[in-house]
């Protein structure tokens, strides 16, 4: 158990560290909280600090969650097999990203938790074969809203949503699909602010 809460906790500390604020002191000596929409996210960033800020903000973002389910993942299981490979890893994910949604770092203010996200299912699906089409499916939602509508944020909303749909149509587990309303719930209350701007029509478009 030991094992577990231990992981757990670096999960949470992993996720929390605020990359784009990060990069905001570095590169501009800014406080990324005061400009744009006042997120500490990848989009945020990239319309704040550039393109390719922004991009390694993402990159980043992702690789902590892949980091907290694959590698995390693998190191406690080798030490406590004992529990549900799927169940350990699920936990990692979640408290990694409720750790980029609530940093510590930040007085509990994170972003939205989108990359980290990716990062968590990317890392589930090499251990759950099945899961990439999940995967797959949800980046093409994500993708063809954005092409469409061009706000990130509703892409985000509505591939969060998409996510426990498709694991129930492709027959998931039902600790799988679980997890999978989890993050619609997360992606949701993380966004909004975005919903009532877009329903105000105040939402700034990507392009």
């Amino acid at each position: 158990m030991l094992w577990i809460i231990t992981g757990t906790v670096i999960s949470y500390l992993l996720g929390s560290i605020p990359t784009a604020y990060i990069f905001g002191r570095l590169l501009k000596g800014i406080d990324i909280r005061k400009f744009g929409s006042g997120n500490v996210g990848a989009t945020n960033a990239m319309r704040v600090l550039g393109k390719t800020p922004g991009i390694t903000v993402l990159i980043l973002d992702t690789i902590k969650g892949f980091i907290a389910v694959f590698f995390l993942g693998n190191f406690i299981m080798e030490r406590y097999p004992a529990v549900s490979d799927e169940i350990l890893r699920i936990i990692f994910g979640i408290a990694c990203i409720s750790g980029h949604n609530w940093t510590i770092f930040l007085r509990f203010k994170g972003g939205k938790g989108i990359a980290t996200t990716l990062g968590v299912l990317l890392g589930l699906s090499i251990k759950i074969v099945a899961l990439k089409l999940v995967l797959g499916s949800v980046i093409f939602t994500w993708l063809l809203v954005l092409v469409f509508f061009r706000f990130v944020s509703l892409s985000s909303i509505i591939a969060g949503i998409s996510l426990p749909v498709y694991l129930f149509v492709f027959k998931h587990s039902g600790i799988l699909i679980c997890l999978g309303i989890i993050l619609a719930i997360f992606t949701i209350l993380r966004h909004k602010q975005n919903i009532k701007r877009i329903i105000q029509r105040k939402e700034p478009r990507l392009f």
